[in-house]
């Protein structure tokens, strides 16, 4: 077993199929087929189900496949701090993100990441939900999470740097019910329609608490994607309560963003494992710090990473504000 091969076989996983793992790897296929087989036979055991031109992981692909990504992590932590040493010269950082938080603060966190370190790329991952992110991040699937949940996350198992809150909004029509500049009390949406996340956001959990209030509003559309909200607000389907990170876009469009009464709020945290960062998190991480306006604007990403290093221990109780 070789690390080469592990890195085909999540290839594999993370890209659907033998074909698609070698455009992404830029190896030929009967190569890349090749290492699999290997190390099959290494293992003792098939790792997929062939059937036809799909693959299907077997009960010991399955198994493989986080403490490969472990491994594979271990080792871009090597590269990567030889790269620290070139200045970040090269590298990647992988960050799972709910959709809210995308909007911000990771736009802008991500706009001074990548003009201060050019050479290091970075990699979105989409989660609907906080425990998605939070499974993403101890997996090793992403090495930073961003997350907006109703309570700020209190867990022992990541490192947890809270940034901020989102004010929750309602999104109507230009021609909606309510009139421009007046907050819309929650007993004010009773009769009517609106559109949410799945269950488990905190978006949803909001709607969930105005209906356990005795507040009648129908679920007319529910939807993981977030994107979707909008043009289905302005075709007159529904209203939405969604972060006002999204109030920009959404009143440039056309519609109308309301406050609510009383105020409810996300709050936004990144979180990592309680091992060494990589030398690109570790930066990432310092640009965050800088965006939200806590911590020194001139963070060394070296010095950071060693301090994350050494304080992996720490419980969420002491947690580092960014």
């Amino acid at each position: 077993m070789d690390a080469r091969q592990l890195e085909y076989f999540l290839a594999v996983v993370d890209h659907g199929g033998f074909s698609r793992a070698a455009k992404a790897m830029f190896v030929a296929q009967p190569s890349l087929s090749q290492a699999i087989r290997a190390l099959e036979r290494d293992l003792g055991s098939e790792l997929f189900h062939r059937i036809g031109r799909r693959v299907v992981l077997t009960g010991a692909g399955r198994a493989l496949i986080a403490p490969a990504r472990q491994v594979v992590r271990g080792l871009e932590l090597a590269r990567a701090t030889v790269a620290a040493v070139q200045d970040l010269r090269s590298g990647r950082v992988e960050i799972a993100a709910m959709p809210s938080a995308t909007v911000e603060p990771l736009s802008t966190v991500v706009r001074r990441f990548t003009g201060r370190h050019p050479g290091v790329s970075v990699r979105i991952r989409s989660a609907p939900r906080a425990h998605t992110v939070l499974e993403m991040v101890r997996t090793g699937t992403a090495e930073i999470g961003l997350l907006a949940s109703r309570d700020a996350p209190r867990l022992d198992t990541v490192a947890v740097y809270p940034a901020g809150r989102h004010r929750l909004v309602l999104v109507t029509p230009g021609n909606g019910p309510f009139p421009a500049g007046t907050p819309v009390r929650y007993e004010q949406l009773a009769g009517h329609r609106l559109i949410v996340g799945e269950p488990g956001t905190g978006m949803r959990d909001l709607v969930e608490e105005i209906r356990a209030a005795g507040i009648e509003v129908t679920i007319v559309v529910e939807s993981e994607n977030r994107e979707a909200f909008l043009p289905l607000v302005l075709g007159g389907v529904g209203l939405a309560v969604v972060a006002d990170s999204w109030s920009r876009l959404a009143q440039r469009s056309g519609a109308l963003v309301l406050d609510l009464e009383p105020a409810a709020h996300l709050e936004v945290a990144f979180v990592t494992r309680k091992a060494p960062l990589t030398p690109a998190a570790a930066a990432f991480l310092a640009a965050a710090s800088a965006v939200t306006g806590a911590g020194d604007d001139a963070t060394d990403a070296r010095s950071l990473a060693a301090y994350v290093g050494s304080n992996a221990a720490v419980t969420s109780n002491d947690r580092r504000s960014l």
